[in-house]
């Protein structure tokens, strides 16, 4: 059975599970499976740049914001900020201060820099971002188009304790811990391709 759209995912989830009685619980069913792909996944499928201005020392996260993976002011030459935990943020001291901002923290959903800019800035950064998930009004989403096997497994995962099918909760563990593995690995080897580097002496 092909699973191109949520209408696929219900009916494979129904088929799965031998059960016809659960329509009005499987959307939660497939919202939590969802919830945990968003905690365990950072692909580059998932990748996402946001731009945006920075007039003073916080800017809010985007609403889809997951994980940072690299952030600067542009520039000529870009300046790379330096993640700092909350506690090192607020104990150096920088964040009295103004100027040209090396260093950023995240409290709850906002970023904040130190020093403070001095200026307006064009902020860029590339992240992780959480797809708008699948249900009766998102016929598809990332997931389900690149990952539906793990999609699959999660949402019976999801569905076991409501069945108090205990004995099941395992298998369907297993299946998407080995999807995701797989996933995450065939990840890598996109990112870094599986050849030997050449190195010519001049």
């Amino acid at each position: 059975m092909a699973l191109t759209n949520y209408t696929d995912l219900v009916s494979t989830v129904e088929s799965y599970l031998a059960r016809s009685d659960l329509t009005s619980v499987i959307p939660t069913f497939v919202m939590l499976a969802q919830q945990r792909m968003s905690r365990d996944l950072r692909t580059r499928e998932m990748l996402k740049i946001a731009t945006t201005t920075a007039a003073d020392s916080t800017v809010e996260l985007p609403t889809d914001f997951l994980e940072m993976r690299e952030i600067h002011f542009q520039g000529n030459p870009p300046i790379t900020l330096e993640y700092e935990s909350p506690d090192k943020f607020f104990r150096d001291l920088l964040t009295t201060t103004s100027g040209l901002p090396y260093y950023y923290t995240i409290l709850a959903y906002e970023l904040q820099f130190a020093p403070a800019p001095d200026s307006s800035k064009t902020l860029q950064m590339l992240y992780y971002a959480e797809p708008t998930f699948v249900s009766t009004t998102t016929a598809s989403n990332l997931y389900l188009a690149n990952y539906p096997d793990a999609l699959l497994y999660a949402t019976l995962a999801e569905a076991e304790p409501y069945l108090m099918n205990d004995g099941r909760i395992q298998v369907w563990a297993t299946m998407y811990d080995r999807a995701i593995g797989n996933i995450m690995n065939s990840d890598i080897g996109k990112k870094f391709p599986n050849t030997a580097l050449n190195v010519t002496l001049r």
